[in-house]
């Protein structure tokens, strides 16, 4: 604008109930995250052979998939 002599910046300060509600959300995505990765590699097991060797997997893939602990992430999310 003219005559405009300069820019006002605004702050927005984290308080401590953002930070708390910024934590928790990361808490529960990741363990929602952990939850469907359970719940996927439970219905992999579940798969018939066929059903395997259509998406290119043998029983000893899906053995190794669900042996892995639940944290363990292959997309690392």
């Amino acid at each position: 604008m003219k005559g405009q002599k300069g820019y006002v910046l605004v702050l927005k300060t984290l308080s401590r109930d953002s930070v708390i509600e910024r934590v928790w959300h990361t808490v529960t995505a990741q363990i929602g995250r952990w939850r469907k990765l359970h719940q996927q590699r439970i219905q992999l097991a579940s798969l018939s052979d066929d059903a395997l060797k259509d998406i290119g997997l043998s029983r000893a893939d899906v053995y190794e998939e669900i042996e892995r602990p639940f944290w363990d992430d292959p997309m690392k999310h």
